[in-house]
């Protein structure tokens, strides 16, 4: 098989994973309450990368950027970097770097980047609790979200401070046995 080939089906694989988990757990369980619109739509962009590196996940980020500000037909871009930043430390120090491409293009304001990965940890919790894994996902993902549509649908609903909170409670009530064999499902093989 090719390499070209044999890239193209672990992308496929990698996407299968990151879309399951959109599906059964953010959607499923109502974690964010916009998210289904959009997927049901096809105006979620699901980018694998295979940057090893930050520099080059910066530069994917950047040409992602551009596609999604390009495209008036995507909403929203996950992108997927299975090969760098594995390590949730180096991964949320890296944030800050997205943050300040965000500013040099100019789209502060307009593009918001929003954090998941598989060991997300907030601050102030422990690496087992349970709330965490509202930001954890089967690999590291950059949610690129367009701002005005974000203020659109938060104004639309109408409990959308209380969403952090009811996901937290509904967490808690299923436990993080349930949580993890949830994110460890994703990884399941249909064929």
């Amino acid at each position: 098989m090719p390499a070209e080939t044999a890239t193209k089906m672990k992308h496929e694989d990698i996407v299968d994973s990151v879309r399951r988990w959109v599906e059964a757990v953010v959607i499923d369980l109502n974690l964010c309450p916009f998210a289904k619109r959009e997927l049901v739509k096809n105006r979620v962009r699901f980018a694998v990368t295979e940057a090893v590196t930050e520099e080059q996940l910066l530069e994917a980020l950047r040409i992602e950027l551009e596609t999604l500000c390009g495209n008036s037909a995507i909403e929203t871009t996950l992108l997927i970097h299975p090969a760098v930043l594995q390590d949730f430390y180096d991964y949320n120090q890296f944030l800050d770097d997205a943050d300040g491409l965000l500013a040099r293009m100019g789209l502060d304001g307009v593009i918001q980047i929003a954090s998941f990965h598989p060991d997300y940890q907030f601050g102030g919790t422990e690496p087992d609790d349970v709330e965490n894994y509202t930001n954890r996902s089967p690999y590291p993902v950059l949610h690129l979200l367009r701002e005005e549509s974000l203020s659109r649908a938060i104004q639309g609903h109408p409990d959308s401070l209380e969403i952090p909170e009811q996901n937290v409670r509904l967490l808690k009530k299923l436990g993080r046995t349930k949580m993890q064999a949830l994110l460890e499902a994703c990884f399941r093989d249909d064929d």
